[in-house]
């Protein structure tokens, strides 16, 4: 029987595909897919399948291909772009004597390097087990006796498999129980955000198009970056401050075509806080050849998550990878700028690493939100105390003056803010600040709520 080698760093691609020639995007994705896993791609079988083989996927002449080539490349892993079924990838590697990982377990394998932060590697090892609960007698050759049922055949191993399979089991039941309790808390800090009234902003677009830089860029923070498929997995929130007002602006993980249905399960607390958002920021890699693809791909993934419908500003980012005719037949680097392809579209032309266009972002983010600001005159009485109080933790106080009937202060503030203080004790008071537009968008009855509720 087949001993699995635990080495797995120079890996043969297998690319199926139908009719036609093969898809040079796809195959291009899945090499740095298996090069972001840490290995080396020794080479690549492409295999037209027509009609998969139920027992290995691909044919019997073609499998003979996969070993020749495996051989002379000397690749100890193989790795399917596609899913394969436990018998499938148990069948092959027997018959290839390797390794063998479909799509699913390499995108698995990736994110099992890339997650850190404590939910994070949960919700990984929740996906892994799930994913290994249908594979569980691969690697086992000392549970020959696993079928039973005939001479020779029983005996200890069945006994094996069945305690191997309630371990598994319980290893999920404790691991679903704490990532709830994460969850759990998850939920709570976006309860308080949300009763904080401030719009939900959140990062989405496919893996490497350059998300963690462009949250680097607004906010400041220091998110980690690289120029590799999944570089971030962890959720990061931050408040940024823009004209009309602050939002809070959420970092996600990286969406890629044929995302395994394990890891959406699993990341369900990471991927609704782009289901939750007021607006996504779609980020796009403006240089990729394939970037209209990427952006119905990702409208796919959102669409499987719930987050379909949701208003969004298109961020063409990397623009200093590109290069414009001029008119003189030279190449000239396109300037950052905002286009309005139509009513309520928005598109965004930046440079997170180089910093260009950043307001201009900021600035199409509040026209997506529709943030504005309210100015004017309020008179505030000595009750409304934490109300004046509130108006300068804001910094909204422009201009004061005390009189024995309490404040007259010149007020300039976000309109979101001043709607939330209206909602509180005496806020009725800055009635003056507020047009009855404004009022109608307050009230959950007249429809108000697509943005701060």
């Amino acid at each position: 029987m087949f001993e699995r080698s635990r080495k797995g760093e120079h890996a043969l691609l297998i690319q199926p595909h139908a009719g036609g020639p093969p898809d040079e995007g796809l195959l291009e994705e899945f090499a740095d897919l298996a090069r972001s896993a840490g290995a080396t791609v020794a080479g690549v079988v492409t295999a037209r399948i027509d009609r998969p083989n139920a027992a290995m996927l691909i044919g019997s002449g073609k499998l003979e291909e996969v070993k020749a080539a495996a051989e002379a490349s000397g690749a100890d892993l193989i790795l399917v772009n596609h899913p394969l079924g436990p018998g499938q990838e148990r069948n092959l590697e027997r018959a290839l004597q390797r390794r063998v990982v479909d799509r699913t377990g390499l995108i698995l394998d990736i994110f099992a390097l890339r997650a850190h932060s404590h939910e994070g590697k949960l919700q990984v090892e929740l996906a892994q087990l799930r994913h290994m609960a249908t594979r569980l007698v691969r690697g086992w050759t000392h549970l020959e006796r696993q079928r039973g049922g005939s001479i020779g055949l029983r005996g200890p191993g069945e006994t094996q498999l069945e305690t191997d399979r309630r371990l598994l089991q319980k290893r999920l039941e404790q691991l679903q129980k704490r990532l709830d309790k994460v969850q759990v808390q998850r939920t709570q800090q976006r309860r308080a955000r949300m009763r904080s009234e401030l719009p939900r902003v959140a990062l989405v677009g496919y893996t490497n198009a350059g998300k963690s830089t462009l949250f680097n860029a607004l906010t400041g923070a220091g998110a980690y970056a690289a120029d590799q498929l999944f570089a971030t997995l962890d959720p990061t929130v931050r408040r940024i401050e823009l004209p009309g007002g602050g939002v809070v602006l959420a970092d996600t993980v990286g969406f890629v075509r044929d995302l395994p249905h394990e890891l959406v399960a699993a990341f369900r607390s990471t991927l609704s806080e782009a289901r939750e958002a007021d607006l996504l920021l779609h980020v796009v890699d403006a240089a990729d050849p394939l970037r209209d693809e990427r952006i119905r791909q990702v409208d796919e993934v959102l669409r499987d998550i719930g987050a379909g419908d949701l208003p969004q500003v298109l961020v063409f980012n990397k623009i200093d990878r590109l290069g414009e005719d001029g008119g003189d037949g030279e190449a000239t680097r396109p300037q950052p700028r905002i286009d309005r392809p139509g009513e309520g579209h928005l598109r965004a032309w930046v440079s997170a690493r180089e910093g260009e266009g950043m307001d201009l972002l900021r600035a199409a983010i509040g026209e997506a939100l529709e943030l504005r600001h309210v100015t004017g005159t309020v008179e505030l009485p000595p009750r409304a105390g934490r109300l004046r109080a509130r108006l300068h933790e804001l910094g909204a106080v422009r201009a004061e003056q005390a009189g024995e009937g309490g404040w007259q202060l010149q007020v300039d503030l976000a309109e979101a803010d001043a709607l939330r203080l209206y909602a509180q004790p005496h806020g009725d008071l800055l009635r003056p600040l507020l047009d009855e537009e404004a009022l109608a968008r307050a009230n959950p009855d007249a429809g108000y709520g697509s943005g701060f509720a």
